[in-house]
């Protein structure tokens, strides 16, 4: 499955989220860092759902960019 990850810069670092698996959160110093730790939430995430024999949330967000002028 493939998941919209939204990154957000903070004041020292970055910050990640996943808008279809509520609670799923990471943060890193860089882009990068923030990108592996995010995979590794979503990753412990749905394994915690698995193991409690909850649903999967199956990805339905959007992603997209807005020219503005």
């Amino acid at each position: 499955m493939c998941y919209c990850v939204v990154i957000e810069k903070a004041k020292d670092n970055y910050s990640a989220y996943v808008p279809d698996i509520p609670g799923c959160v990471a943060t890193g110093k860089t882009i990068p860092e923030t990108k592996q730790q995010i995979e590794e939430a979503i990753e412990f995430h749905l394994e915690g759902l698995k193991i409690e024999g909850l649903p999967i949330p199956e990805p339905t967000t959007v992603c997209d960019y807005v020219e503005c002028f």
